[in-house]
């Protein structure tokens, strides 16, 4: 394997910092309330949940650009849930995808598809977790 780049960070917990090696992520993490936590800092799902709206959205405007497309006004919203799963817990995704009027229509639904088929997060939890990519 040859990476472009690598992200490193380190962190012991759910109810501790989190650091990456260059210094420019330093986060308190804490257990959401709703598992019993303070939620008094960030958890790994929000960071998840982040990064991914965030790649997704890149991925779509170059997709986009290649189709001669303009796709400068899409949001995108990631919402990363921990979903009971017996004693464990599985992860569920949905991406809410705002789009610009000239982009709700069948050309918009295939650059969703190809996105999600692109987006290095979407294809590492493909077959892993349930996703939902929903227009809006």
């Amino acid at each position: 394997m040859n990476p472009t780049y690598t992200a490193v960070a380190t962190s012991s917990g759910r109810d501790a910092r989190a650091v990456t090696a260059d210094g420019q992520l330093d986060v308190q993490l804490a257990m959401p309330k709703e598992l019993g936590g303070t939620g008094d800092g960030l958890n790994p799902e929000q960071f998840l949940a982040a990064g991914w709206a965030a790649c997704f959205s890149t991925v779509l405007d170059r997709i986009a650009q290649l189709q001669n497309l303009d796709a400068s006004d899409v949001a995108v919203t990631a919402e990363v849930s921990l979903v009971p799963a017996g004693a464990k817990f599985d992860l569920a995704a949905v991406l809410r995808v705002e789009l610009p009027d000239h982009l709700r229509n069948d050309t918009g639904k295939k650059l969703l598809e190809a996105t999600h088929a692109t987006c290095p997060y979407s294809r590492a939890t493909q077959g892993n977790i349930s996703v939902e990519v929903i227009a809006e």
